[in-house]
């Protein structure tokens, strides 16, 4: 019975955490497009028209830079999906998600049973944008694109 309870416990506590994340539209969507072709910029091109305001967060990790990566992939494939081509990139972050469980000791008659409790810090990857659509031909400003990770 308390081995089911704490892998209850354990379950709980991992699916509090799962990966996710939120719009709130600014402006009209357009078609989608293909999530490789989303640009991530610092500053808003000129005349780039906002569709959306994005929020996103990474599974419960260890604040990894995979679990950042998968925030800022994450980002992407929403503005894709409502046909931004870029994201504006406002900021990258981190909350945390302390997990911990504990199990009781007690004694019923000559039964008797003890517990354990564990405790592991984990975080979440936050990532925050706004999904844009450049039309084609606005001129960029350097250094205004943040340029892809490289592929391993």
């Amino acid at each position: 019975m308390a081995l089911r309870l704490v892998a209850m416990l354990a379950l709980a506590a991992v699916l509090g955490g799962c990966a996710g994340s939120s719009k709130v539209m600014l402006g009209q969507p357009r078609p989608p497009v293909d999530p490789a072709q989303v640009q991530i910029y610092r500053t808003p091109p000129a005349g780039s028209l906002e569709i959306a305001q994005l929020e996103s967060t990474s599974a419960v990790g260890f604040g990894t830079q995979g679990q950042t990566d998968a925030a800022v992939a994450r980002l992407k494939r929403e503005a894709a999906a409502l046909g931004a081509n870029g994201v504006v990139l406002m900021g990258v972050g981190s909350s945390g998600s302390p997990v911990g469980m504990s199990v009781g000791a007690g004694s019923y008659g000559r039964h008797s049973g003890g517990g354990v409790g564990i405790g592991i810090p984990t975080t979440q990857r936050r990532a925050a944008g706004v999904a844009i659509y450049v039309p084609p031909g606005t001129p960029v400003e350097p250094g205004s694109v943040v340029p892809p990770e490289p592929e391993n």
